[in-house]
C-alpha cells in the first residue's frame, strides 16, 4: 500500500499539490469561524445526580442557581443614596430582560436577608441572576450583561461575575492565546528546522504540512461543532496537536528522504523507500496517538470527548498529507531539497571546511549510547529513582473543577475573590437540595433545615419554612422555593466549592435525616459527582491504552519483552511530570512566574488529557526508534550494536522533533488560562524527559541488561530474518562498490 501511495505521488505529483492548496484554503475559509461555536462548558457529568438537580431547577424553579452575578461597589459605602439608587436602577434594568430570570438584589430581597448580598465592610452589595439557555447561549447572553455593565454608574463601580461570565471570558481568552501561541510557535519551528536541516528548502517543508495541518484542525473543530458538542479548549490544544504531529512526521520523511539521496538513490527511488520505511514509522506512530486518544471517549463529559473526536480527525489529516503530499513536494524537489543551506554558507563565510562522514561507530549518540550499556545496571538504578523522587508529588495530588481563578485577570476574577473573602458566605459556591416528592409538609422541612444550618461551615439555609443559621431561625418563609412540583433548599457556605473539605461537608449534609427523597446539586455537588465520574472510568481507559499499544507494538517489532518495556518506561516518564504539575500547579511553586493562582487542586479533566496524548507521543518515539533498531538486529544479530546504531541514526531526529513538538506546545505556557499552561508545560517536560532521559539512558540500558531476551515472542524466531537480511546487506554494499569502481 505504501509502495502505491509513493509512486502515485511521484507521478501526478503537481495534482497533488495542487489539490491539497486549494484544499488548505477551503479549510482555513470553513474553520476561520470555528471559534464562536464552540461550547465553553463540557466538565459536568451528563447523568449524574447534580445535573438531574440542575435540570429540576430549570425546569420548575427558573433561576435558583443563579450564574451571574453584578457587584457594586461605592466608596462612601453601599447604602448611600446614589448606591441604592444604582442598585434599584439595575436591578429592574435585568428584571426587564428576557434573557435572565431570577433576579435578586440586595435591594429587592427583606430585610433580614439583606447581609448575605452585602459584604463585611458594606462598601459593597450584589445583584444576582440566571442566564437561560445551554453551554453555549448562557454564557454569551452573559458576556453581553458584563460587557453593558461592567463600568462605572454615577460613582458606583460594577463589575460582572458568576459562572457563565467567567465561562465566556474564558473563551475569549483562550481563542485571544489562540493567536500568540502559532504566533510564537510558527517562527520558532521555522528556526528550529533550519538548525536541523541546514537547507530553507528543506526547512519550509515540514513547517508548511504543519500549517496546512492546523487549517484542517479549524476546520474539523468547525465540522463537529455543527452536530455536536465541541469544547471551545479543544480549540488551543488540537491545533497545537495536529501542528505538532505534523512537524514530527514530516521531519521523519525529510530526514530518511536525504538520507537515500546521500546514499546514491535517485529522487524516485527515494521517495518510494521513505515512504515505505518512514513512511510505515509514520503510519504506526499516528495509529499509536490515535488509540491512545481513543480511550477519551470511554468519559462521558464532552470537554474530553470532544479532544477524541477533533484529535483523531486532525491526525489523520496530518498522517494523510505527511503520505502523500510531502512526497509528492519531495518528488518535484530531488536533490534541491538541500537548496540555500545556511549552515554551509555560513561555514564559508567563516572559513571552515565542509564536514566530512564519519562511520557511525564515531558518532557521539553511538559512542554515548555504548557508554550507557557498559554500565546499565549502574544507568537504570540511577535514573529510575529520579524519575521517582520527580513523581512523588502526585501522591499528594488532589482534584477540583475549574472557576474564575483559572483566569490571570477579569471582571468574572475579581467579583470570585470578592464572594470568597469579602461576604459572610462564598456567593458562588451555594449547595442546593431539592425534595421533589415535598408538597406542602412545611414543618418537616423547617426541622431538616434547622439540622443541615447545624453542619460545620454552613452559613445560612434558605427554605419554605424559613430561614436558619446555627439551629436557629433567622427569617420567615421563603415562598418562591417552594411550588406544585416539591421544593428545594439553598444551603450557603464558606467553603471553596472544589476543595477536599467542600466534599466532607457535601457528605456531612447528606447524611443528615430528610424528610423524603433529597438531591443535592450546586458546585460541590457537581465538582464531587464529575471527579466521581472520572474517577470511574479511568481503570477502563487505562486498560484500553496498554492492551492496544501492546498489540501495536507486538505487531510491530514482534517481540512480547519490547512492548512491556515500553509501556513501563512510558508510565515511569509520565510519572514524572505529573509530579512536576502538582509542585508546579497544585502547590503554587513558580506561579508568580508563569503568572497564575494555586488553588490546592488541579483540574481533574487535565491529567487524563495529559497523559492520554503524552503516552501516545511517547509511542511514538518509541516506533521510531525501535524501527531503526530492529532493522540494524535484523542485519547484524547483535543487541548492543543494534541499539548503539539505532540510536546513533535517530537521536538526532527524534529529540529535534522533540523539540519541534515542545515549541508547538510550549506557547501554551503563555496562555491566560491556568489549566492550559498547565497542559501546555506539560505536555512539553513530558515529550523532553521522553526524548532524551527515556530513549537515550534507559531504553539503551535496559535492552542490553535484557540482552537477546529482547526480541522473544512465543513460536517467533528472528534468525532467518537475520540471515536474509544479512545477506541483501552484503549484496547491496558489493553492488555498491562495483558501481563504484
Amino acid at each position: 500500500m505504501l509502495t502505491r501511495i509513493a509512486l502515485f505521488a511521484q507521478r501526478r505529483a503537481r495534482a497533488v499539490l495542487v489539490v491539497a492548496g486549494l484544499v488548505a484554503v477551503l479549510c482555513y475559509a470553513v474553520g476561520g469561524s470555528a471559534p464562536m461555536h464552540l461550547q465553553s462548558g463540557g466538565f459536568q457529568a451528563p447523568n449524574s445526580e447534580s445535573t438531574r438537580v440542575d435540570r429540576y431547577l430549570e425546569d420548575h424553579f427558573p433561576g435558583a442557581a443563579p450564574n451571574v452575578v453584578l457587584l457594586l461597589t461605592a466608596a462612601g459605602g453601599i447604602d448611600g443614596p446614589a448606591a441604592t439608587a444604582v442598585g434599584q436602577q439595575l436591578t429592574d434594568e435585568l428584571r426587564a430582560n428576557p434573557d435572565l430570570q431570577g433576579v435578586q438584589s440586595y435591594w429587592s430581597v427583606a430585610t433580614e436577608m439583606r447581609p448575605a448580598l452585602r459584604s463585611k465592610d458594606k462598601d459593597s452589595a450584589v445583584i444576582v441572576a440566571f442566564a437561560r439557555g445551554d453551554d453555549t447561549a448562557a454564557p454569551k447572553i452573559a458576556d453581553a450583561v458584563a460587557k453593558k455593565y461592567n463600568g462605572t454608574r454615577d460613582g458606583v463601580e460594577i463589575e460582572a461575575g458568576g459562572e457563565a461570565v467567567a465561562l465566556a471570558q474564558m473563551s475569549r481568552q483562550v481563542t485571544l492565546d489562540l493567536v500568540l501561541i502559532e504566533s510564537i510557535a510558527v517562527p520558532l519551528a521555522g528556526i528550529a528546522l533550519v538548525l536541523v536541516f541546514g537547507s530553507l528548502i528543506a526547512s519550509m517543508l515540514p513547517l508548511l504540512v504543519g500549517v496546512v495541518t492546523i487549517g484542517a484542525a479549524l476546520a474539523v473543530l468547525r465540522g463537529l461543532a455543527a452536530v455536536g458538542h465541541v469544547s471551545i479548549f479543544a480549540l488551543n490544544m488540537t491545533t497545537a496537536l495536529g501542528f505538532a504531529v505534523a512537524l514530527d512526521s514530516s521531519l521523519f520523511m525529510v530526514s530518511r528522504f536525504r538520507e537515500e539521496l546521500a546514499a546514491g538513490a535517485d529522487t524516485g527511488e527515494a521517495v518510494v523507500r521513505t515512504v515505505r520505511t518512514a513512511g510505515r514509522t509514520v503510519l504506526y506512530s499516528g495509529l499509536t496517538v490515535a488509540l491512545s486518544l481513543s480511550a477519551l471517549l470511554v468519559f462521558p463529559l464532552y470537554f474530553l470527548r470532544s479532544f477524541a473526536y477533533a484529535g483523531l480527525a486532525v491526525l489523520a489529516a496530518a498522517v494523510f498529507t505527511t503520505l502523500l503530499v510531502l512526497p509528492a513536494a519531495l518528488a518535484l524537489m530531488g536533490s534541491r531539497v538541500d537548496a540555500w543551506d545556511v549552515r554551509r554558507y555560513l561555514r564559508r563565510r567563516l572559513g571552515r571546511p565542509d564536514p566530512v562522514p564519519v562511520p557511525v561507530e564515531r558518532d557521539r549518540w553511538y559512542r554515548f549510547a555504548m557508554g550507557v550499556m557498559r554500565r546499565p545496571v549502574l544507568a537504570i538504578t540511577a535514573v529510575v529513582a529520579i524519575l521517582l523522587l520527580l513523581g512523588s508529588p502526585f501522591l499528594g495530588v488532589r482534584f477540583g473543577w475549574a472557576d474564575d481563578r483559572v483566569l490571570a485577570s477579569g471582571s468574572s476574577r475579581d467579583v470570585g475573590d470578592a464572594s470568597r473573602t469579602g461576604f459572610s458566605e462564598n456567593l458562588t459556591a451555594g449547595i442546593l437540595a431539592i425534595l421533589p416528592d415535598d408538597h406542602g409538609d412545611v414543618a418537616a422541612v423547617g426541622d431538616y433545615a434547622k439540622a443541615l444550618s447545624q453542619v460545620p461551615d454552613v452559613t445560612s439555609v434558605l427554605s419554605g419554612a424559613g430561614a436558619y443559621a446555627g439551629g436557629l431561625r433567622v427569617a420567615g418563609p421563603q415562598s418562591a422555593l417552594v411550588g406544585d412540583s416539591g421544593t428545594y433548599l439553598r444551603i450557603g457556605t464558606r467553603l471553596d466549592p472544589y476543595s477536599t473539605a467542600s466534599t466532607t461537608q457535601l457528605d456531612r449534609l447528606r447524611a443528615v435525616p430528610a424528610p423524603g427523597r433529597v438531591h443535592f446539586g450546586g458546585s460541590a455537588a457537581r465538582n464531587a459527582d464529575s471527579v466521581a465520574t472520572l474517577a470511574a472510568r479511568i481503570p477502563l481507559a487505562l486498560t484500553m491504552i496498554a492492551v492496544s499499544m501492546f498489540l501495536v507494538l507486538l505487531v510491530f517489532t514482534r517481540s512480547v519483552v519490547l512492548p512491556l518495556k515500553a509501556l513501563v518506561l512510558t508510565v515511569l516518564s509520565l510519572a514524572a511530570t505529573f509530579g512536576a504539575m502538582v509542585w508546579v500547579f497544585q502547590d503554587g511553586h513558580l506561579s508568580g512566574a508563569l503568572g497564575f493562582t494555586p488553588t490546592g487542586y488541579l483540574v481533574p479533566t487535565m491529567p487524563i488529557l495529559m497523559f492520554c496524548l503524552a503516552f501516545g507521543v511517547s509511542m511514538d518515539y518509541e516506533v521510531f526508534l525501535l524501527s531503526r533498531i530492529r532493522e540494524e538486529y535484523l542485519e547484524s544479530g547483535e543487541t548492543s550494536r543494534a541499539v548503539a546504531v539505532g540510536i546513533a541514526r535517530t537521536a538526532r531526529i527524534f529529540t529535534a522533533a522533540a523539540a519541534l513538538l515542545a515549541i508547538a506546545f510550549v506557547g501554551m505556557v503563555f496562555a491566560g488560562v491556568s489549566f492550559v499552561q498547565l497542559f501546555g508545560l506539560g505536555l512539553t517536560l513530558a515529550v523532553l524527559v521522553d526524548a532524551t532521559v527515556i530513549r537515550t539512558i534507559l531504553v539503551p540500558a535496559l535492552m542490553r541488561a535484557m540482552g537477546g531476551l529482547n526480541w522473544w515472542a512465543p513460536g517467533v524466531t528472528h534468525r532467518r530474518e537475520i540471515s536474509v537480511n544479512h545477506l541483501a546487506a552484503t549484496d547491496n554494499r558489493d553492488s555498491m562498490r562495483r558501481g563504484s569502481i
